[in-house]
């Protein structure tokens, strides 16, 4: 009965079929809190109970010491004017070992750990436009860390003390015109040959592009096709993508051209015709010949959670330490516009959604620091953490009103409001990774019995199939009746490891995993293969499951620091917010379930139950105020939340005037109360208390200190409030700049011509 079945499963296309390269993918890395999720019964007991991440005492103060040196050094503004990366920077990067975080300390590295990376990128990106570029190229998918993991003891003698010490500027050579996020279709070649002196060796040929760092880099570890048509290497004729290393001055390998990015950093093509190189060049030698995409999913399975991540979530938090102060500071119709509740349920949600990201990358980086590579939790990290830092961004933009859109060395948020694009694209395209990596591959590599089954099939083990499928269907029996007390008991069946305000989150989060991993049940035996092609149904999975992951983790970290009263405001705003964008995710699952009869039962009745029983209906706005006040406010609070943040001096344009103006402004709020009820009683008359000082000493409402106090702030706050403006020379500094440039025509090599 059971080969029989497997036969039908197989033609009938019940589950979805898989490639090689999407074989390498499920196999790479570990499966951590999503496995969890997706069997519906997470223990959060012992997900509350895992550990903090791991920090050797050197790491503080690399953050605290070179990390906002380098911060110091850089002035982002003419940075971004000129686009010349700074050398004395760079020499001091090489000086204190920024390149060499991936790198084994017996190779000269300064190996660091997750969660300190994450923290140094995320205070470069916004304070130092490209510079940090420099940074986390070298430290995430590159040279360095594939050589560390898996180069030949020769490659790594070779490279890696020249990589650790900045000798070599590296990058990384994937995305071509044809293959972007389908990067397993890439065309760059590498033909087998034995030359004339009988030696093995590449013959290259490749036209890469977007390719960060290119234009200054050194040495290139780059993806290719390997053909080998005379099976020189023992590996067949096509064993597959292999990565190999070419350095700068190899005849026929161009680079140094420029793409121009909407935020300045060093990015251009890679262009290589007939370019040969030893088959020595092979990351890890002959052995990993045809094994790079598995080289690069592995490496990915962890990395893709740290980097690009660790700038959206530095974004953030730097825009949180602008916007709380900005809307103190900032006053119209005679109070600060933060007091205004539109204003406020922005600043709101900037607070209470940064909160929850800094908790979702420490939770992250302490797995991966424990040993974890968790392919589906990177993925949801990076398509997650980018798409929310670019919408609180655009939240901090609108609250700074004119102020953002000016540029200049006193606007604090162009230049991450300008870059978030960036980092919604590289390392997979969001709308790919939300789409079909994280539930389409997590569907299969996190269900307790998915990946056994289809193995079983593509197998064809009946002895393994039978165990798999009745093993899953035991699951499925269990998933739907503990999905179906959950809901009719609202959450009050789940093992709560805690008591008190955080407890019905817990309820809510149990509740929701297990009506998640019933309808994952439901698509994989239904929808089946055909889930590949329903990326909307998928992508509403995706947010599903993002939405738990981060809940989880701003729940662990109001528990791991002590569960401060001061911070519950946060928590239960971000936990609202949560439910809230899980309950519409649900209901979109439901409306678009097509199959028959399950369909229509989930899109009529299921529906309308999913709506007079909601696992939440989003923030309501008795929660603004508290919220926004953990940022309005300077004190230990503020200080904590915006921790690893690049905080400049009181003399520093933009964010340094403002952060001044914030403390004056904040400590004479009290004596200007006393005018307020002064003027309220009639002693003084209506206006702006700023010009009402003399009236108000001679009134005796205040003193004159407190009288030159209050000058004091007005002037700081005038000039906390100031943009820049250019004569008409400093404006057309671009234009001015050099020589103007075209498309390049089709069938032109060059990327660019100058007229």
């Amino acid at each position: 009965m059971f080969k029989g079945l497997m036969k039908m499963m197989r033609a009938g296309g019940m589950l979805p079929r898989v490639s090689d390269t999407e074989r390498a993918a499920l196999e790479a890395g570990t499966v951590w809190i999503d496995g969890e999720f997706f069997r519906g019964n997470p223990d959060f007991a012992r997900l509350r109970a895992e550990p903090a991440p791991w920090v050797t005492p050197e790491e503080p103060a690399l953050v605290d010491g070179p990390a906002r040196e380098v911060c110091r050094r850089v002035d982002a503004w003419q940075l971004s004017v000129t686009r010349q990366l700074p050398d004395e920077v760079l020499q001091y990067l090489r000086e204190q070992g920024f390149y060499g975080f991936n790198v084994p300390a017996d190779y000269g590295g300064k190996p660091v750990g997750a969660l300190a990376k994450s923290v140094i990128m995320g205070m470069l990106a916004p304070a130092t436009g490209a510079v940090s570029t420099v940074v986390v190229i070298p430290n995430s998918l590159g040279p360095a860390e594939l050589l560390a993991e898996y180069g030949t003891e020769e490659q790594k003698a070779r490279y890696l003390p020249r990589l650790a010490s900045g000798e070599l500027t590296p990058c990384f050579g994937l995305t071509e015109p044809t293959a972007g996020s389908d990067a397993a279709s890439i065309k760059a070649e590498a033909l087998v040959f034995r030359d004339d002196d009988g030696a093995l060796k590449l013959r290259l040929n490749f036209r890469k592009r977007y390719i960060t760092l290119a234009p200054i880099a050194d040495i290139v570890s780059l993806a290719v096709q390997l053909h080998d048509p005379d099976n020189l290497l023992g590996k067949g004729e096509r064993p597959g993508i292999t990565v190999v290393l070419v350095e700068r001055g190899t005849p026929g390998f161009e680079l140094g051209r420029h793409h121009e990015p909407i935020d300045p950093f060093p990015n251009g093509p890679l262009i290589g015709k007939d370019v040969v190189v030893p088959v020595e060049n092979i990351i890890g030698g002959v052995d990993y010949a045809g094994k790079g995409w598995r080289m690069l999913m592995e490496t990915l399975s962890g990395g893709r959670a740290i980097s690009i991540p660790a700038g959206a979530i530095g974004a953030a938090k730097h825009a949180a330490a602008v916007v709380g102060p900005y809307s103190i500071v900032r006053e119209q119709f005679g109070i600060p516009v933060g007091l205004m509740e539109g204003v406020q349920a922005k600043v709101a949600r900037l607070a209470a959604l940064t909160y929850a990201l800094e908790a979702t990358r420490t939770y992250a980086c302490a797995a991966i620091d424990r040993g974890q590579r968790p392919p589906v939790i990177s993925a949801i990290m990076k398509y997650r953490c980018t798409d929310l830092g670019q919408q609180l961004l655009i939240d901090g933009m609108d609250v700074l009103s004119g102020a953002g859109v000016m540029r200049g060395p006193n606007n604090m948020l162009a230049s991450s409001y300008i870059a978030a694009p960036v980092a919604i694209t590289v390392e997979g395209a969001n709308i790919l990774t939300r789409t079909l990596i994280v539930f389409g591959q997590g569907a299969v590599r996190c269900h307790p019995y998915a990946l056994k089954v289809l193995d079983a099939i593509e197998g064809d083990d009946a002895d393994a199939f039978r165990e798999s499928l009745l093993g899953w269907i035991r699951h499925f029996a269990a998933t739907f009746g503990r999905a179906s007390a959950r809901a009719f008991t609202r959450g009050w069946t789940v093992s709560v490891p805690v008591k008190g305000p955080t407890a019905v989150y817990y309820r809510r989060l149990g509740w929701a995993s297990a009506r998640f991993a019933l309808l994952s049940d439901l698509a994989l035996m239904t929808i089946g293969g055909r889930l590949k092609a329903r990326g909307n149904l998928s992508g509403r999975f995706a947010d599903v499951l993002s939405w738990l992951v981060m809940g989880m983790a701003t729940l662990r970290r109001f528990e791991a620091e002590g569960r401060r009263r001061e911070d519950l405001p946060l928590v239960r705003w971000a936990l609202e917010y949560m439910l809230g964008e899980i309950q519409q995710a649900f209901d979109g699952i439901y409306a678009n379930f097509d199959v028959p009869v399950l369909g229509a039962l989930l899109r009529g009745p299921g529906r309308l139950w999913l709506r007079l029983n909601p696992l939440g209906a989003g923030v309501p706005d008795r929660l603004h105020a508290a919220a926004a006040r953990t940022i309005q406010r300077p004190g230990e609070q503020f200080d904590r939340l915006t921790e690893h943040v690049y905080l400049p001096g009181p003399e520093a344009p933009g964010l340094g005037r403002l952060l001044h103006a914030f403390r004056l402004v904040t400590a004479a709020a009290p004596i200007l109360r006393r005018i307020h009820r002064a003027q309220k009683e009639g002693r003084l008359p209506r206006g702006r208390p700023a010009e009402q000082l003399a009236e108000a000493v001679t009134a005796g409402v205040i003193s004159q200190a407190e009288a030159d106090q209050l000058a004091a702030a007005e002037a700081a706050r005038l000039a906390a409030i100031e943009v820049d403006d250019f004569s008409a020379g400093e404006y057309t500094r671009r234009m001015n700049a050099g020589p103007r440039r075209r498309p390049r025509k089709a069938g032109k090599t060059a990327e660019a011509t100058e007229e």
